[in-house]
């Protein structure tokens, strides 16, 4: 029997450890998903402009960490060779217990929000196939269908089909993958370039000095020129300028995504010992967050659930009380979760319902 090298322990441990600098993303990911969801509006033009941040680029860089948390599930830079059909099968569990937790909160809870859970599964469901393709196959395939598929689904959602189906019982289905607030077509791109990044390798300072640059160059060039063009206002008059913008936007802030995870992978692995452990300490309830996604997101449904209230005859869960309450809570919680029990409750719950549990007992497995 021969001793394992160093090369391959050290793959081992990427493939058993998670990344504070991907979970510190993902906490910055959520609390902009809280800000999109109950951030009240606002009479400054500036405080306007700084919530409406969280508009998009949250959910972006959600299924950017979603597909670099897939990457190193399956292995990471070095992706699994055995198994490979079990592990398609905890993930395609996963995915289905996250459609039924997203419509079951959706029909029981009514959220003033729109849910991401099914969302999720369903993207999971459709990347099955590819997760073991090339990284540099994954992260080409991905940019490329991200140029064209934010402008395809714009027009998509305009045209009397989409329309009609949307007042049938087909409705979910067509939201699902074109028309609603995450669309399959926007998301699986973004997923597929979260992939390429962890298969590439986002322990190599190289690779992420790489990604915070091409993150910076689509942000700094494509979100200006998206700016200039018509808004919805006029979208009779230039009907291209939708579809365009659109386009434009969605890889400038998947640009934008790429740069904050570099940026936390440098704070948190990559800067000098000094600084590595004062950002590390700071952003930790931040990482704490980051790495319990589900529970975190399904309590702050719960949580703006019960907050709906009338006012001035209009149903709302807007408040900067609950803002705040829900990112200190949740910092809080989670902070104290990771440090005395570990593992997320609702992450384990899916750990055992998936099998992967099991799988990691018997056989070693990467976390995920």
């Amino acid at each position: 029997m021969t001793r394992p090298t160093d090369a391959s322990l050290a793959v081992r441990v990427h493939r058993v450890d998670r990344v504070d600098g991907v979970d510190a993303a993902r906490g910055l990911a959520l609390i902009g998903m809280f800000v999109a969801h109950v951030a009240p509006a606002v009479a400054s033009s500036d405080l306007e402009s700084v919530i409406a941040i969280a508009d998009e680029r949250p959910r972006l860089l959600f299924a950017l960490t979603a597909g670099i948390g897939l990457g190193f599930m399956s292995g990471g830079v070095m992706p699994i060779t055995e198994g490979r059909g079990s592990l398609r099968r905890q993930i395609a569990i996963r995915a289905v217990i996250l459609i039924a937790l997203g419509l079951l909160i959706a029909v029981t809870l009514h959220p003033l929000v729109f849910i991401i859970l099914d969302v999720y599964g369903v993207a999971f469901l459709v990347l099955l196939p590819l997760i073991f393709i090339p990284p540099r196959v994954a992260l080409g395939v991905g940019i490329a269908l991200l140029v064209v598929t934010p402008a395809l689904a714009e027009v998509a959602s305009r045209t009397e089909a989409v329309e009609e189906l949307q007042s049938t019982s087909a409705q979910l289905i067509v939201d699902w993958f074109v028309s609603g607030a995450y669309p399959i077509v926007i998301w699986i791109p973004v997923m597929l370039i979260g992939l390429a990044l962890a298969r590439l390798d986002l322990t190599s300072p190289r690779v992420v000095g790489i990604a915070a640059l091409a993150g910076t160059t689509a942000a700094a060039m494509l979100l200006p020129i998206a700016a200039m063009l018509p808004g919805e206002e006029v979208a009779t008059e230039a009907s291209w300028a939708a579809p365009l913008r659109a386009s434009l936007e969605t890889v400038g802030n998947t640009g934008v995504g790429v740069l904050v995870v570099a940026g936390m992978m440098l704070l948190t692995a990559f800067a000098r010992p000094p600084v590595r452990r004062v950002a590390s300490a700071l952003l930790s309830p931040v990482t704490a967050m980051g790495s319990m996604p589900l529970s975190v997101y399904t309590l702050h449904l719960v949580v703006i659930a019960a907050s709906i209230r009338a006012e001035n005859g209009v149903m709302t869960d807007d408040s900067f009380e609950l803002l705040a309450g829900l990112v200190l809570g949740s910092m809080v919680f989670a902070w104290l979760w990771r440090r005395y029990l570990g593992r997320g409750p609702l992450e384990r719950l899916l750990r055992w319902a998936s099998g992967r549990s099991r799988a990691d007992a018997a056989g070693g497995g990467a976390t995920g």
